[in-house]
């Protein structure tokens, strides 16, 4: 088997640059295993395909605004991708650029460049990134980082994406990516699982 076995066209029209405004209405590609049918419904239809008692295992972390814009001391614009936060001051990122900065070097981040950053140390293709800053790095995030939407959504993020792209039961804060496969459950579906008597983890 190989990677090119899964490559395919998807025309840019057909990709869909906001959420259902109900979760549980997007639609649904099942695959029975044993005859290799294929079967388009709703995200609702899940529930027909469980049995009472099978596990649902949720992912319960918030996403985390994880992008952030500004340039380096010397010049030049950069773009600043979180993989991880490392502690309260440190970061671990992928760092875009004309030009990577090297150890040392002086960012300014945020809209107004307000926030001052040290990249301290590269390891492989991430930078260690120490913020000059009192507070620690999740609320300088929440104040000046933009929501990391999926690279297939060609549009800037906005104030309401903080919302939509986060699960319903999304608690932890640190994900920086939205776990997708989760988006489509709501309160009312959460409801009729609950009924079916499935179980669920987190």
């Amino acid at each position: 088997m190989r990677v090119t076995d899964f490559s395919f066209e998807l025309p840019e029209s057909l990709i869909a640059h906001y959420p259902q405004p109900e979760r549980s209405s997007c639609r649904l590609l099942s695959l029975d295993g044993p005859t290799g049918a294929l079967t388009h419904g709703t995200f609702t239809d899940l529930l027909d395909k469980l049995n009472p008692g099978d596990l649902l295992v949720f992912n319960n972390t918030r996403v985390i605004p994880a992008r952030l814009f500004g340039r380096k001391a010397s010049g030049g614009k950069i773009e600043v991708l979180v993989e991880r936060m490392l502690d309260d001051k440190r970061i671990l990122a992928h760092i875009r650029a004309s030009k990577a900065p090297k150890p040392g070097a002086e960012l300014l981040l945020g809209d107004d460049e307000s926030i001052q950053a040290t990249m301290v140390a590269r390891h492989d293709a991430l930078f260690e990134v120490e913020f000059n800053d009192e507070r620690p790095v999740l609320d300088i995030l929440n104040n000046i980082g933009h929501m990391p939407l999926p690279p297939y959504i060609d549009r800037p993020d906005e104030e309401a994406d903080r919302e939509l792209y986060q699960t319903v039961y999304s608690v932890r804060p640190g994900a920086v990516a939205a776990p997708t496969a989760g988006l489509h459950f709501d309160e009312p579906l959460l409801e009729s699982c609950v009924r079916k008597a499935l179980r669920w983890r987190s």
